[in-house]
This record gives structure tokens, C-alpha cells and sequence, in this order.
């Protein structure tokens, strides 16, 4: 027979059980399930397809907007960046969760896609050489707007081109400044001539001064 204090120990644990579970967050739930699984993610490519979508299916716990980049192993860390995937309203979910990372000594948490050296793009089907794209900058007030040239822009396949022109952007600007200073975006084939046009590789700091010096 269980005695009565056994049943208030047994009933106690539960209740505290239970509060844990209601005081815990998306994002605390997020991190200690990325902790178990730290060994498959940090060497991801023993199975990418499945942590790829393990991973995806947990960030989605937080918020459906939500995605991620891995860094290549350096000096024993990998960069793992969470975004929002352009989405501006999923802004604040990338803030929360990114800074209730917990301590991860092989992991360089960034919040939102970083500027990077624009590398060549291959999207649904088709691939695009970084040095072959370039981009017009016209002042907006505090923003600009930016045509992106793209060699090879068909209007049939208008959607995936423009997913790759912001690709780029992303990589070039970074994912908050394309979603924070960057008011329109055209897709266009080159121009010729287009003596506006500048190489995409150059276009991180000809916007930095056209949007500053405003």
C-alpha cells in the first residue's frame, strides 16, 4: 500500500514537473534539444538530408519563418545563423532565440544572415555567377532602391530569378540591412549600355554612402 506520504511526494514532483513545462519557452525547449543533438549537427555531413530536416522541424517550433546557415569547421567552432529568411515580422523570434543561446564553446551563434564575399548563386535549376551580376542604386529617402542585373534573366522564369537577386543581396548587404534600408528591388537582363551599373561585389559600400550621406 502507498502511504500518503509517498502519494504527496509522487503528486508534488508531477505539479512541479508540470510548471517546469509551463514556464519553458520554444526557445529554451529549442536549445536543449540542439545541445542533445550537438555531435550530429556539428558534423552534419555524415547525414545532411536528415539533420537538415530534424533541425528545420525544431526552428519551425519557435517560428515557421525561421531558418539557418552552417559555417564551415574553423579553429573547432562552426558559425550557425539563424534567420528569418527575409521575413521582417520573424525579426524578433531570430533576437529572442539567438540570445537565449546557451554556452556552446564550438559554436558562433549570429543573429540574421552576415554580409559575406557574394559566391555563386544555383537555385531551382539554374546557376548564376556572382561576377556576372551588377546593380543600379537610386536614393529613397533613408533607403535605396537597387535594379539587380542578372545575365541570362528570362521574365518566364521571373519568380526564381528574383529569389536569386535577393540571394545576392543578402549576401552582399546582409539579411537586415536588405529588409531595413533597401526599398524596391527590380530584376532585369544587362543593359547595354548601363554606365550606372555597378559590380555586385562593389555594391556594399557605394550603398553604405548613398544611404548614409541622406
Amino acid at each position: 500500500m502507498i502511504s500518503v506520504r509517498s502519494l504527496l511526494i509522487v503528486v508534488s514532483a508531477i505539479f512541479a514537473f508540470l510548471a517546469g513545462r509551463a514556464h519553458a519557452s520554444p526557445e529554451t525547449d529549442f536549445w536543449k534539444w540542439f545541445q542533445t543533438n550537438e555531435a550530429s549537427l556539428y558534423d552534419f555531413e555524415r547525414d545532411q538530408e536528415v539533420t537538415f530536416d530534424r533541425l528545420t522541424a525544431e526552428m519551425h517550433k519557435v517560428d515557421s519563418s525561421l531558418t539557418f546557415e552552417f559555417g564551415p569547421k574553423q579553429n573547432r567552432q562552426r558559425e550557425f545563423v539563424i534567420s528569418a529568411d527575409g521575413i521582417r515580422a520573424a525579426f524578433p523570434k531570430v533576437e529572442s532565440l539567438a540570445s537565449s543561446a546557451p554556452e556552446l564553446p564550438r559554436w558562433k551563434v549570429i543573429k540574421f544572415r552576415p554580409r559575406r564575399e557574394p559566391a555563386d548563386i544555383q537555385y531551382n535549376g539554374i546557376t548564376v555567377k556572382a561576377n556576372s551580376v551588377s546593380v543600379d542604386i537610386y536614393p529613397d529617402g533613408e533607403k535605396a532602391d537597387l535594379t539587380v542585373f542578372i545575365a541570362g534573366y528570362s521574365a518566364v522564369e521571373r519568380k526564381t530569378f528574383r529569389a536569386i537577386a535577393y540571394l545576392f543581396l543578402d549576401q552582399a548587404l546582409g539579411e537586415v540591412d536588405v529588409e531595413t534600408r533597401v526599398g524596391g528591388i527590380d530584376v532585369q537582363a544587362p543593359l547595354t549600355p548601363n554606365t550606372n551599373a555597378i559590380p555586385l561585389s562593389e555594391l556594399p559600400k557605394a550603398f553604405d554612402a548613398c544611404v548614409l550621406k541622406r
